[in-house]
């Protein structure tokens, strides 16, 4: 039987991007619901088009999210692959 998270590990929250109007928004947000998310940075959503730029961003949203939660914890936290959205939050560009 699959597991959703590795033995030892607890989904404590995630980065999340969206593309809302002509920005891509990055946030850390709790696993099921961008309720209370907080807002990490903005970017140009032209920019974040460019594949290196992408993974930068995406470098960028970790390194922020594993300090807050490393302030909160005092554990880094373990970074899986890239997750779509949950259906509720799939409606295209804001």
């Amino acid at each position: 039987m699959a597991t959703e998270e590795p033995i030892g590990h607890q989904k404590i929250g995630r980065l999340a991007l969206r593309h809302e109007g002509n920005r891509v928004n990055a946030y850390y947000a709790m696993p099921k619901t961008m309720i209370d998310g907080l807002l990490l940075f903005s970017v140009d959503a032209r920019a974040a088009g460019y594949p290196s730029v992408h993974e930068r961003i995406l470098d960028l949203g970790r390194q922020i999210v594993g300090e807050i939660v490393f302030e909160a914890t005092g554990i880094r936290p373990v970074w899986g692959g890239p997750q779509p959205a949950p259906e509720h939050e799939r409606s295209g560009h804001g």
